[in-house]
C-alpha cells in the first residue's frame, strides 16, 4: 500500500459524504466543502502536485472538524470525519516514513 492510495481512498469517501450529505440535507456547503478538499488531494495523489499538500489539507481538515465537534458537540458527522481525518494523516505518515 503507498499513501496514494490512501490518499485516493479517502478523497473518494470525502466526495461521497459531500453528495450524501447533499441528497440528505440538501447541504451545498457540504458538497462544496468536500470537492473543494478532494480537488488538491487527487491532484498531489495523482502526482500534479506536491506531496506537501497532502498534509497541509488534512491538517486543516483536523482543524476544521474538530472545532465544528467542539461547537455542535454531535460526533456525526465531525466526530467520525475527525477521526477519519486523522487515521489518515497516520497512515499517510507511516506509509512515507517507512524505508
Amino acid at each position: 500500500m503507498s499513501w496514494n492510495q490512501v490518499v485516493w481512498a479517502f478523497t473518494g469517501l470525502l466526495i461521497v459524504g459531500g453528495v450524501v450529505g447533499f441528497l440528505k440535507a440538501r447541504s451545498k456547503a457540504s458538497l462544496i466543502a468536500s470537492v473543494a478538499s478532494a480537488i488538491p488531494l487527487a491532484l498531489a495523489a495523482a502526482g500534479l502536485l506536491p506531496f506537501r499538500v497532502v498534509p497541509l489539507v488534512l491538517g486543516s481538515l483536523v482543524v476544521i472538524f474538530a472545532k465544528r465537534l467542539a461547537a455542535t458537540r454531535k460526533f456525526m458527522p465531525s466526530g467520525m470525519l475527525l477521526i477519519l481525518t486523522l487515521l489518515t494523516a497516520g497512515l499517510v505518515w507511516a506509509l512515507i516514513r517507512k524505508p
